[in-house]
């Protein structure tokens, strides 16, 4: 059952805890809703039918499921400005590049959220698909970008979002995270020694703009046996570097 939360328009936010319950359901009807959230089933068939009727869900049968319209609201929302459509050629060149799953990473409301993905012809698949969002202190992307931040925008999603573990590897104490955040300054890469999946490493680098505010993180990914020796803590650091340095010229005239 989720939390209510006391802030906000409560139908609205009834509306958006009802699409959450039916994304990670992936089809609900009226009374499971009901029960997911604790509200009466009169008040989600509201909702629902309002949620239909604007073509945001669909319906088979006594089921509801998220609408195809969504796919042009996040797209929207992906490529919506064309520092973010040059990251997202980026990213496909370092999968052919590397072979590996690469990712760009952008930090949004204190949390890591992938926003473009492309797998190389050895990718392992993982379940970081677009538009998750996960914890900063667990992935490289995420440390990467922490790494450039402001000292009180970086307080302030430690205070907000604390340490959560992710794997027995996770850095959960913030002296540790801090020191580690040192060290990705000093070498200008991050990397993730299975701090997010058992058996995965990564390595990202962060991309500022000309101000040095940072946009995002770009990154690799792959198996520990992969991964491993001058292939993990030199080779794929400097190509990295290097592509982050092209796109950091490449938006410069944009």
């Amino acid at each position: 059952m989720s939390v209510r939360r006391n802030r906000g328009i409560s139908s609205t936010q009834t509306t958006l805890e009802i699409l959450q319950v039916v994304r990670r359901l992936e089809s609900a009807g009226v009374t499971e809703i009901a029960n997911e959230l604790g509200v009466a089933k009169s008040t989600v068939h509201r909702h629902l039918t309002t949620l239909l009727e604007d073509q945001y869900l669909v319906r088979e049968g006594d089921a509801y499921e998220l609408s195809f319209r969504f796919l042009s609201l996040g797209e929207y929302v992906r490529t919506r400005n064309a520092r973010f459509r040059t990251a997202e050629r980026k990213v496909h060149h370092l999968a052919e590049r590397t072979g590996e799953r690469c990712q760009f990473i952008v930090e949004e409301h204190g949390y890591a959220v992938y926003i473009h993905v492309a797998m190389g012809d050895r990718a392992v698949r993982t379940d970081s698909a677009l538009g998750k969002r996960v914890p900063m202190n667990a992935v490289s992307a995420g440390k990467a970008i922490l790494s450039r931040l402001p000292d009180e925008q970086l307080r302030d999603i430690l205070d907000r979002r604390g340490l959560p573990a992710r794997t027995p590897n996770t850095i959960t104490d913030e002296s540790a995270l801090l020191e580690d955040l040192q060290r990705t300054r000093e070498r200008g890469f991050a990397l993730n020694d299975e701090e997010s999946t058992l058996g995965l490493r990564a390595i990202s680098v962060p991309a500022t703009d000309l101000h040095g505010n940072v946009i995002g993180a770009f990154g690799v990914s792959g198996p520990t046996h992969r991964f491993r020796g001058d292939r993990f803590r030199e080779e794929l650091p400097d190509l990295l570097l290097g592509a982050v340095n092209e796109f950091e010229l490449d938006i410069q005239h944009q």
